[in-house]
């Protein structure tokens, strides 16, 4: 076992910031230090405004920077001198060529270990962090391997973050499992020693997984299939309770009480998001019809469709309630991260909705409290969001700097983050504010409580999963099965 003086994290993003500023904190002997190509990012992780927002990273970035914990740009002097070297960089799916949509892209893991064969000297033991497809480990060994020099020698693990986007913090400092795969050589099982030695800083060893690297980078592809699996199979259902009259809360309560389901992500939604699910499914699918077995791959990709189906469904029930109708009407969408405690948007549902909803000529007013304009302005107008020419984005969309700006002279409120605050506004103010019939989508079940007195207020209510009593009968009598199922495909130009 090597002992370890230096650590070197190569991705400064979602999964390289929180988790190496943790291991400062927990191993204040070790030097911990965080490179990325990105100077800006590098510059906002040395400023007070860090460029990613994490209940309790704040305090642990402040208690441990410039003492064991460092962000730089010098990604040379950092791989020379570390004695581990986390690769942390991102792995998007795909978009164009062999695997398109489905597979990962593993340029950037490629350039990175490249670079370390190229400038690292000594023994290193490499850890790969992102989420990567399986046999990501061997193909880096296979750089190394074609690019020795007489004074380098490396270990390559695998070692697959599983924290959660909003309490990644608390998961890091309290992990279910830290999973750790290697070769079952000698050196293979010196170098888990090695990585093992530091989680157990503070993790029990009971909780640390070792096992072969091929196990340990399929149980991450398979941990977040199950997770997205659970979310669609919830979904389903709640597709099922709003035209029986079921309460899909209830479902999920009466079957998470059985003790070989769970409780956990039952809740029904507008679809999953964030970096990984979606990736780590569509990978996984990918993996399955590589290696011939079609069957594995189409079980996975309903998950998937069932997620892209909820979107549409929740969109169509917003068009549909609005007399079949939303163009030039002001709708307010409240919330635009994938979900609460987090400013990412990958993946985000809201973008979803948001481009169902300017298809149709919509004016959208979106208010989240952390995600800044131009991510918002960015997200909706990319290339795969954007059917039109961005610039008709500038003119469907507003960005609003508090939800009562959103929401006046609105039409239509749409929920589509679960943020707490979302449950505390002066709905009697906004109702006032808003043109009538004023309708709430409740994409997040966060309003549960208040139907009864927002319907006294006036609204019209609806929900994921649940009829609510009071209804316009335009809604129920002239809309189509098929206008539920999917969007209008016509767009109405302005």
């Amino acid at each position: 076992m090597v002992h370890v003086k230096r650590i070197c994290c190569i991705g400064a993003g979602y999964v390289g910031g929180p988790t190496c500023s943790v291991i400062a904190q927990m191993c204040p002997e070790i030097v911990v230090t965080v490179v990325d190509v990105n100077k800006e990012r590098i510059r906002a992780w040395n400023s007070d405004q860090l460029p990613i927002f994490e209940p309790g990273l704040q305090e642990v970035v402040e208690a441990c920077r410039g003492v064991n914990l460092f962000f730089s740009s010098d990604i040379d002097k950092a791989v020379r001198e570390a004695d581990i070297i986390f690769i942390s960089v991102n792995t998007p799916t795909k978009t164009f060529g062999l695997g398109k949509g489905r597979a990962a892209d593993l340029k950037y893991i490629e350039a990175c270990a490249r670079h370390i064969a190229e400038v690292a000297t000594g023994y290193k033991v490499v850890v790969e962090k992102s989420t990567v497809p399986v046999r990501a480990a061997e193909s880096i060994q296979r750089i190394f391997s074609a690019n020795t020099k007489s004074n380098l020698s490396f270990q390559v693990l695998s070692n697959p973050e599983f924290l959660a986007e909003g309490t990644a913090i608390v998961d890091l400092k309290n992990p279910d499992r830290v999973l750790i795969g290697g070769d079952e050589t000698v050196e293979g099982q010196r170098a888990i020693e090695t990585l093992s030695s530091i989680y157990e800083h503070w993790v029990p060893k009971s909780r640390i997984i070792t096992t072969s690297t091929w196990s340990s980078e399929l149980s991450k592809l398979a941990a977040n299939a199950f997770l997205a699996q659970r979310i669609s199979s919830i979904n389903s259902i709640s597709a099922l309770c709003e035209v029986t009259g079921a309460d899909v809360e209830e479902v999920a309560h009466a079957i998470g009480t059985d003790q070989r389901i769970g409780n956990r992500f039952l809740k029904a939604s507008v679809g999953f998001g964030g970096s990984c699910f979606q990736k780590d499914v569509l990978n996984l699918v990918y993996l399955c019809e590589a290696l011939n077995l079609p069957e594995v791959a189409r079980y996975w990709q309903q998950v998937i469709e069932i997620n892209e189906y909820q979107r549409r469904r929740f969109a169509s029930r917003i068009i549909s309630c609005l007399f079949n109708t939303v163009t030039d009407k002001k709708i307010a969408l409240l919330g635009f991260a994938f979900k609460k405690d987090t400013g990412d948007t990958r993946e985000s549902s809201s973008i979803h909705i948001s481009k169902y909803l300017m298809d149709e000529g919509a004016q959208l007013h979106i208010y989240d409290p952390k995600v800044k304009k131009e991510q918002i302005m960015q997200d909706l107008s990319h290339s795969s969001t954007s059917m039109d020419d961005p610039e008709r984005v500038l003119s469907l969309v507003s960005i609003a700097s508090d939800p009562y700006e959103a929401c006046d002279n609105a039409h239509a409120i749409v929920i589509c983050t679960e943020w707490d605050i979302f449950k505390e506004l002066d709905y009697e103010k906004i109702y006032k504010a808003m043109l009538k019939p004023a309708f709430i989508f409740d994409g997040r079940r966060i309003l549960d409580s208040l139907h009864d007195w927002l319907q006294q207020l006036g609204f019209q209510v609806e929900t994921i999963g649940k009829k609510i009593s009071q209804r316009i009968p335009f809604t129920a009598s002239a809309i189509s099965k098929q206008d539920l199922q999917a969007p209008p495909l016509k767009k109405i130009k302005i």
